[in-house]
């Protein structure tokens, strides 16, 4: 993660520094600095670990260069990363069983999140017992279908996360377009947006329609 951030911060000022010779680019040389300022900020993890160095024109004002130097900051995570220190009583696991397990389970942490946010699956407002046990029923129902599609997508060679998923799925919507005919009639028309080539393999690996729910037509 950290090598990560790194990567964007250098393609972050690489980028600047080739625009200080293209037409219509930033040059000047104290927006250029309120520009590293904000690059600064925003990958603050990883902008600690770089000089930078701005040249610039004095006549006119224009920075010419800019240099930047990698050395790392000590006492942080670059240099201390931390390792994990798993404890378990199960002496019989190996290695390989009992770390398949631990991220079994911040999977599933992660999966139930997901379900209590989105889907208001907590808190739990009910009083009486028998809605209390169906609204349970349902949360489980509900991780059983992300763990069966999460299943079929491992099987097609697609690892992401349920939270990865969401999002590479989230920009295509179903639309509703309204038309006024000439009779004075109103014309819905409801559909869902063209999938992206990645949401698209996302859709065949599951054996879906790239388009649900058709086109339905509403006259009013």
């Amino acid at each position: 993660m950290q090598d990560c951030f790194s990567e964007r911060f250098e393609s972050a000022l690489q980028s600047l520094s080739e625009g200080l010779s293209r037409k219509g680019a930033t040059k000047r040389y104290d927006k250029v600095l309120e520009r590293i300022g904000r690059l600064k900020e925003k990958y603050r993890r990883a902008a600690q670990h770089y000089a930078i160095q701005v040249e610039h024109d004095e006549q006119s004002g224009k920075a010419t260069t800019v240099h930047w130097k990698r050395k790392e900051k000590a006492h942080t995570q670059a240099t201390h990363p931390g390792v994990y220190c798993l404890r378990t009583n199960l002496s019989e696991w190996d290695e390989m069983t009992l770390w398949n397990t631990y991220t079994m389970l911040t999977d599933l942490e992660a999966v139930f999140r997901s379900l209590k946010s989105e889907l208001g699956l907590r808190p739990n407002y009910h009083q009486k017992e028998t809605r209390i046990e169906g609204h349970l029923f349902i949360t489980l129902l509900a991780y059983h279908l992300v763990h069966t599609i999460r299943t079929q997508l491992k099987s097609r060679g697609i690892h992401d996360s349920w939270e990865t998923l969401r999002r590479k799925l989230e920009n295509q919507q179903r639309i509703t377009v309204s038309l006024q005919r000439e009779d004075g009639k109103t014309l819905h028309m409801r559909k869902a947006t063209r999938a992206e080539p990645h949401q698209k393999v996302i859709y065949d690996a599951l054996g879906i329609s790239s388009q649900p729910g058709l086109t339905q037509k509403t006259l009013v």
